[in-house]
C-alpha cells in the first residue's frame, strides 16, 4: 500500500512539474498567454472588489482560467501542425482556425458572464 502511494505522488509531482514546465514554454512564446494572463488579473480584481456573490465570483473566475486553458490547447495545436505541416495545407489551416475559435469561444462565454453578472 505505500509503495502504491509513493508511486501515485511520484506521478502526480510529474504531472505538475510537467505541466508547469508546458505553461512556462508558452509563456515565453505567446504574447496573447500574456495578454490574457493580464486580462484575467484585472478581471480577477474587479471580481474581487466588487459586491458579488460566491457564486458569480467563481463563475468568473473559472471562465478567466478556462480561456488561459483554451489558448494553451490552441498553442499545442499550432506547434504540432507547424511541426507536421510546414507547408500551406488547407486542413492545416482549418485545424489552426479552429483552435483560435476556441479561445474566441471561452473569451465571448467569459464576457458575457460579466455582463450577466453585472447587468442581472
Amino acid at each position: 500500500m505505500r509503495d502504491r502511494l509513493a508511486a501515485e505522488a511520484r506521478r502526480f509531482a510529474n504531472t505538475v512539474i510537467w505541466s508547469w514546465e508546458g505553461f512556462r514554454a508558452a509563456w515565453a512564446t505567446e504574447k496573447t498567454l500574456r495578454q490574457w494572463s493580464i486580462a484575467n488579473v484585472l478581471s480577477a480584481a474587479l471580481a474581487f472588489s466588487l459586491d458579488l456573490t460566491p457564486g458569480e465570483r467563481a463563475l468568473i473566475l473559472a471562465l478567466g482560467l478556462l480561456v488561459l486553458a483554451a489558448e494553451l490547447i490552441n498553442t499545442a495545436i499550432e506547434e504540432v501542425v507547424d511541426h507536421i505541416s510546414p507547408g500551406l495545407d488547407p486542413r492545416a489551416k482549418k485545424a489552426k482556425d479552429c483552435g483560435s475559435a476556441c479561445v474566441a469561444l471561452a473569451a465571448i462565454a467569459a464576457g458575457v458572464a460579466w455582463v450577466v453578472v453585472l447587468v442581472g
